[in-house]
């Protein structure tokens, strides 16, 4: 491998170079197990070849190789670290060899498009979520808040609800995420909307975090997370299929818990599975479905929360549940294992 990507480095036309890019990313892709030897040949070359292309170009590249989890992360950074927030963007998004550093040194540096593609991620760890809060505008404000995956400090909390709680926007995020808050945030939820609501009727007064509301937001919270152990037990004991669990989960728009039930059975990591329910892209979800035996109709609801959440087209849940039809159990079963070896190797 080493000899060929030598052979293709020759050719320094821009057009040729472009070529080059892809056809060293396609060589290095295919390598299931390269060498750091080859890692850094191929990185060198990357980083070299994106610093001469112009940005249509960059951005067609970043797009391509966004998602892989393969890339070097001396690449990931060059393109999460593009100045061309379009360039950057995807790889913001989806790369999963970025790490909370990685991100956090591009939140403290770069536009608020940067931090915006960066509020998007599937999942986001207090130290990034912090910074995010800090310098976002209102924008990312609205998008960290209506991340289900974003983790918040408690410090980091207290900023989004002082730069926040005036924005209806950020207001009805931290209300639709309340349940799967930590108590302290929860209640500090409940506050924000009280204090909305006495500035909208002055001459009514709404209990604040000394009533019951606060005590009933707590005792919801965990009549919900008692009902998810519940389900759980009864789909290990045979009680319940994984259509009917799936179903009622979806059904109610917890994606949280959702992500919670296919990492427990397929046996990867929560994130990877809320990752994969809450990105654009359905094969991901589509493969660890297959791989558990749902059914077409408890997918078809998975596709519904999945439309509801991120705005995407209602007329592609009929596409979607075709393809996922024609998708072979053994090909799902087969990607499941392979992440299953690269999370546990990570």
């Amino acid at each position: 491998m080493l000899d060929e990507l030598a052979r293709l480095s020759t050719d320094a036309s821009s057009e040729g170079r472009r070529r080059l890019l892809n056809a060293v990313t396609d060589l290095f892709l295919h390598d299931d197990e390269p060498s750091e030897e080859a890692q850094e040949h191929f990185s060198d070359i990357a980083t070299h070849s994106l610093g001469k292309m112009e940005a249509p170009d960059r951005k067609d590249y970043a797009d391509r190789v966004a998602a892989e989890p393969q890339l070097p992360r001396k690449v990931a950074n060059t393109l999460a670290n593009d100045p061309d927030a379009e360039v950057a963007k995807l790889v913001l998004k989806l790369s999963p060899v970025l790490t909370d550093a990685d991100l956090a040194a591009i939140a403290v540096n770069h536009s608020q498009a940067h931090l915006l593609a960066i509020a998007e991620r599937a999942t986001l760890s207090e130290n990034v979520t912090d910074i995010l809060v800090d310098r976002g505008d209102k924008q990312v404000l609205r998008t960290v808040s209506g991340n289900e995956g974003a983790a918040f400090s408690d410090r980091g909390f207290e900023r989004l609800v002082e730069r926040g709680a005036n924005d209806a926007g950020v207001r009805k995020n931290l209300e639709t995420r309340r349940e799967n808050l930590p108590v302290s945030q929860a209640r500090r939820v409940l506050q924000i909307a009280a204090h909305a609501a006495n500035k909208a009727e002055p001459g009514h007064q709404v209990e604040l975090i000394s009533g019951e509301a606060p005590k009933r937001v707590v005792r919801e919270a965990r009549e919900r997370r008692l009902e998810l152990k519940l389900l759980i037990a009864d789909l290990k004991d045979g009680r319940r299929t994984i259509d009917d669990v799936v179903t009622i989960l979806a059904r109610d728009d917890r994606a949280f818990d959702l992500a919670q039930v296919i990492s427990t059975f397929s046996e990867i990591q929560n994130a990877q599975a809320l990752r994969a329910l809450l990105q654009p892209e359905s094969s991901g979800i589509a493969v660890a479905c297959k791989a558990l035996g749902l059914g077409a109709e408890a997918f078809r609801k998975v596709l519904e929360l999945r439309t509801k959440r991120l705005g995407l087209l209602e007329a592609s849940i009929d596409v979607d549940v075709t393809h996922y039809q024609a998708l072979p159990a053994e090909t799902s079963e087969r990607a499941m294992r392979f992440l299953k070896v690269r999370s546990k190797v990570s």
